[in-house]
């Protein structure tokens, strides 16, 4: 790395280590075009790698795909098996956030596959916690806690703190989902700790949200929204507009059980907004069902129907077996007449 390129680069490193994501990307796209006039493939390589992890933080998901692809390609030119490993991890992870599990879970399969070949330990376990993922994505929740525990147990040999910390927050919503909501408080509230002893803004959002829908499950909704409110504040800072728009979501049904909504509906619509932007059908259903239920709760009984019916279609579509149960539920409870509001996990 020539210096000019590295002190560029160094600095855009800060930022994206404080969550200053738009300062981060400034940074590494001027330290890129200066590599890039020195030929510095090792620069480069850095930089684009940087900046497509940097934008997948955002929620920037497309811009993130082309560059890990350009990683891609700058790992066969080189015959770095490493960056490739890296590369189609992070892809994996940007088709995973798109709802498109199957592509994410044979991505990072190859990336795994690799990082053991390397005998690159902490690549191992950061690809079984992004499969880990992709599993709760596609709603095989058994197999996430499975994948999840594992990368504990991975990071924890490495004394890899943050890894950790991530592995909590995937085991919290995971257990949420299942509903052992008890497991869930306390794999959130250890990430929590972690990351504040860590400094980690993103981290600490997302434990935050988690610990958000611990309350809301509990039912208390009061508290969930304190703790809603704190995560908001974090990701607006921060530009994660995905994770935005779940907190949003979260809001909107704590507020449809306490009986609001009005305010329901203006956090639905909302984190809708963003669902589009970032293209995450998944949080398209979510949407859905909420503004469904707030019109079924309203008198709107045909188009509360109608959106419920349009979710189950839409999760078959992409095999999203836990937002399918749910819109099932919700199309049952319609015919029986009875049963909403329902405080999904």
């Amino acid at each position: 790395m020539n210096n000019f390129g590295t002190k560029l680069f160094q600095k855009a490193e800060k930022y994206r280590k404080s969550a200053e994501y738009g300062r981060a990307i400034g940074l590494y796209l001027k330290a890129l075009e200066h590599f890039k006039e020195e030929a510095d493939a090792s620069g480069m390589q850095d930089c684009v790698m940087a900046l497509a992890d940097t934008f997948r933080a955002r929620g920037e998901f497309i811009t993130a795909r082309e560059y890990y692809e350009e990683g891609l390609e700058l790992a066969d030119i080189l015959g770095d098996k490493s960056l490739r490993a890296d590369a189609l991890a992070g892809l994996g992870l940007c088709w995973r956030a798109s709802g498109d599990w199957k592509d994410a879970l044979n991505l990072i399969g190859m990336a795994n596959r690799l990082y053991r070949s390397l005998h690159d330990k902490r690549g191992e376990a950061f690809s079984v916690w992004a499969r880990a993922g992709a599993y709760r994505i596609k709603g095989d929740i058994r197999k996430a806690l499975t994948d999840f525990h594992a990368a504990l147990g991975k990071f924890r040999a490495l004394k890899d703190r943050s890894g950790v910390a991530y592995s909590y927050c995937g085991l919290g919503g995971s257990s949420r989902v299942a509903e052992r909501i008890d497991d869930s408080g306390k794999y959130y509230r250890t990430a929590n700790g972690s990351f504040r002893k860590l400094k980690d803004r993103f981290g600490l959002a997302y434990s935050y949200c988690g610990l958000g829908n611990v309350h809301r499950m509990r039912g208390d909704y009061i508290k969930a929204l304190q703790y809603f409110r704190k995560a908001e504040i974090l990701y607006k800072r921060i530009g994660d507009r995905v994770s935005y728009a779940y907190t949003l979501w979260s809001v909107g049904t704590t507020h449809k059980m306490l009986g609001d909504p009005k305010k329901a509906l203006k956090s639905f619509r909302e984190a809708a907004v963003f669902f589009r932007q970032t293209e995450d059908p998944r949080g398209k259903i979510y949407c859905v069902l909420g503004i469904g239920e707030v019109d079924y709760l309203d008198g709107r009984k045909e188009r509360a129907k109608k959106a419920f019916s349009e979710a189950l279609a839409s999760a078959g579509k992409y095999g999203f077996a836990v937002e399918r149960k749910y819109a099932g539920r919700l199309l049952k409870a319609f015919d029986k007449g009875r049963g909403f509001p329902f405080n999904l996990p």
